[in-house]
């Protein structure tokens, strides 16, 4: 008989739980149950209502003389959770459920609009406290409607007490009550977790971007710095001044061009993908960064054979100026910065090695993670851009780095026809 009143009991809450995930659900994947009160209220509300239906129609048959359910629980988290006007619906829900199926019964009625009373006045204290006071002051407040609503029942009907009847009647509510509470306190606060997450994430993306912009505009600006102190040289003929110039002026245009597409985290479109000359590139980046490696007496070693790939041609100059500038950068010493191009068989490969402070393996495996740099002022997000710039352009990056004797990056990408 115990396991038979015990498989009641689960299934009353089993009825309670599977209405609080339901409203969860419901509630999480609707933004309109965000936006609107009243309309998670009457979700609240209906949720509510059908456990209590369910419990009644499925009571925990104590003995012959007494059946017992739980629809106080979500009577009580109904009310206490959407206030008055919940509780309200809930009361009529209940009376009406009652009446019909079992008919109506005068102790029923104050009883549960006792419970209504308090609960309602009890609300906006309740939905102010924090998690720990709402399980605590729910336990309480079901065990004093029992003990009340006991009394009541006793004075009104002369209501047998038994052992029985403590147990269920008035022990057992207030752990469910705290099970119920306990439940629905874990998934809201899972949701408003998991709406922060998605306000940080945003605010991420939205800081690396910024970032990186800022990161990529910081390059051609060091061109054009470095272009603009060659112009002070005396003896400069005309011919190289306007050449600097020139230079100077592609470097502003195309820091232009960065702020207005936002390169650093767009893709490329597909009606600017075209066929591009590797070495003639790579020349230009090489010419646009002599002057900052001259600076840092770096000698720049060019090996550079014809080759052609397709992808656009502003975002091969940005990969490989970051690239290029990072070498050129870990190199503070001075020394050989050697760029090479070859072809083998459908890949066009191209090689940047350095012999600067190298890196360790956990350097290299973190390689082009946005915030990680080997440089003290570094941010990581050049080599995020350039690693991403090579996979939209089919190819691939590998490094081989020894501490304090140097870095080689090794290119890849898909050969097209001359």
């Amino acid at each position: 008989m115990g396991a038979y009143i015990n498989q009641h009991v689960l299934n009353n809450l089993f009825y309670i739980l599977v209405s609080v995930f339901v409203f969860y659900f419901i509630y999480d994947h609707g933004e309109i149950f965000k936006k609107r009160t009243s309309y998670r209220d009457a979700l609240l509300a209906v949720c509510m209502g059908l456990p209590i239906i369910l419990c009644m129609k499925f009571p925990i048959y104590i003995d012959e003389q007494c059946i017992h359910d739980f629809r106080q629980i979500p009577f009580l988290v109904g009310t206490l959770y959407g206030g008055g006007i919940v509780g309200f619906v809930l009361l009529l829900t209940l009376l009406a459920a009652r009446s019909l199926i079992y008919g109506f019964e005068y102790i029923t009625a104050v009883v549960y609009t006792t419970m209504f009373i308090i609960a309602a006045l009890v609300s906006p204290t309740f939905k102010a406290l924090k998690r720990s006071s709402k399980l605590s002051m729910s336990v309480w407040l079901t065990l004093f409607l029992a003990v009340l609503t006991t009394f009541l029942a006793i004075i009104i009907a002369q209501f047998p007490v038994t052992d029985s009847y403590i147990v269920y009647f008035i022990l057992l509510p207030p752990i469910g009550m705290l099970f119920v509470v306990y439940i629905m306190e874990t998934l809201k606060e899972a949701i408003i977790m998991r709406s922060k997450l998605v306000k940080v994430e945003k605010m991420e993306v939205v800081s690396q971007l910024a970032a990186s912009i800022s990161h990529e505009i910081r390059n051609p600006l060091t061109v054009v710095k470095g272009f603009i102190q060659l112009l002070k040289t005396p003896s400069l003929s005309q011919d190289a001044k306007d050449r600097y110039i020139q230079i100077a002026l592609d470097e502003i245009n195309r820091a232009e061009a960065i702020i207005n597409e936002y390169l650093t985290f767009a893709k490329p479109s597909s009606n600017k993908v075209e066929r591009l000359m590797v070495d003639d590139q790579l020349r230009k980046v090489i010419q646009m960064l002599a002057p900052m490696a001259h600076m840092n007496s770096i000698e720049i070693v060019e090996e550079l054979q014809p080759g052609a790939i397709v992808g656009n041609i502003q975002y091969f100059q940005q990969c490989f100026l970051n690239l290029i500038k990072n070498s050129i950068e870990a190199m503070p010493n001075g020394g050989t910065l050697t760029i090479s191009s070859f072809l083998h068989g459908n890949h066009v490969i191209i090689t940047i090695k350095d012999t600067g402070v190298g890196m360790t393996t956990e350097q290299m495996n973190r390689f082009g993670e946005p915030y990680f740099s080997t440089k003290e002022k570094g941010t990581g997000l050049g080599t995020m851009v350039a690693v991403k710039m090579i996979q939209t352009m089919q190819g691939t990056l590998h490094i081989q780095s020894e501490v304090n004797k140097g870095t080689t990056l090794t290119i890849t990408f898909p050969k097209v026809a001359n």
